[in-house]
């Protein structure tokens, strides 16, 4: 296989986005460097929430299938209304703006301490790292961090000795965390953004909905520029940056992530061929130049032009 370089030398990182055995299966197989994001929501029903020893089973097995290579766990990231129904007092009227990701968690802290008892100790079968979805305030990250030293003190009290130096991330995808990047950066180990959150909320564009999904514009000049704010600030602190949205698997885009000093995607199987022949064409400073002077002019707000010439 060709090395993950682009045409002038920059390295980058290709990861996997799955939660089932055939696609981490697909993953391992199209040589990625590590899962970016395993889901967690299929684990629950609207009839229960999974066990400790469910999720473990499901969490060890995905951790062996990638033979070595880390996997990112996100931990639960829905709203109530997919939940059981002793949960639906956590429903809201609007769950885009209600209790999902990292808040739903911290309501329901007995439930989140199990998922995190699961994954430390599907850790000591490879590589693991933690992803905390949905953060707005580094107060959340104190307290999960807290929630995870004490599931970790449950285990030891049980003979459980996990992996001591298991990374805790976290995912920006609201405008509030982009601007908080490095105060939560410094509270984490690494940063993934989640793109199709973060362009919705930028934008105020709900995708599913088709009287404005026509204004659903990752290339907008807002979107570019809350990137590169949060990809600077990580940087800042010296904490690696991961984008695990859709703009990750896209080809249409990967070259605007390139220009913005972003080398580390994670995206489903299907995609991985398509953006990894992407980038090894792709000219890396060139990508930095068209981006960096689009930013500079003041036309283009949408970003098509700059689209086009990044395609050439």
């Amino acid at each position: 296989a060709s090395p993950n370089r682009t045409r002038d030398g920059r390295s980058f990182r290709l990861y996997g986005n799955a939660e089932l055995e055939p696609e981490l299966i697909r993953c391992r197989e199209s040589g990625v460097s590590g899962i970016g994001l395993m889901r967690t929501e299929f684990m629950f029903s609207r009839d229960q929430l999974a066990s400790e020893d469910a999720q473990y089973e499901i969490f060890a097995n995905a951790v062996e299938l990638l033979e070595g290579r880390p996997v990112t766990i996100r931990t639960l990231d829905a709203g109530a209304d997919k939940l059981p129904e002793e949960m639906r007092h956590l429903n809201g009227p609007n769950p885009a703006l209600g209790l999902r990701g990292l808040r739903m968690s911290l309501a329901m802290q007995e439930y989140f301490q199990t998922q995190i008892r699961a994954i430390l100790r599907a850790s000591m079968h490879g590589p693991v790292r933690i992803l905390l979805p949905m953060l707005t305030r580094v107060e959340e990250i104190k307290l999960a961090r807290t929630l995870i030293a004490k599931s970790r003190e449950q285990l030891h009290t049980r003979g459980i000795r996990p992996d001591p130096e298991l990374p805790i991330g976290g995912m920006i995808e609201t405008p509030a965390a982009a601007m908080l990047t490095v105060a939560m950066a410094r509270q984490l180990d690494f940063i993934s953004i989640g793109t199709n959150d973060l362009v919705q909320y930028v934008l105020a564009v709900d995708r599913q909905d088709e009287l404005v999904n026509h204004l659903f514009k990752p290339a907008h000049r807002a979107v570019i520029e809350m990137l590169k704010y949060i990809t600077q600030g990580a940087a800042s602190v010296d904490r690696p940056v991961q984008v695990c949205g859709e703009m990750a698997g896209d080809r249409q885009f990967v070259r605007l992530l390139l220009g913005l000093g972003l080398t580390e995607y994670s995206m489903p199987a299907a995609h991985l061929p398509a953006v990894k022949a992407d980038l090894i064409e792709a000219d890396a400073e060139r990508c930095q130049v068209l981006v960096r002077q689009h930013l500079e002019g003041a036309e283009d707000e949408v970003g098509e032009h700059l689209l086009e010439e990044l395609s050439r």
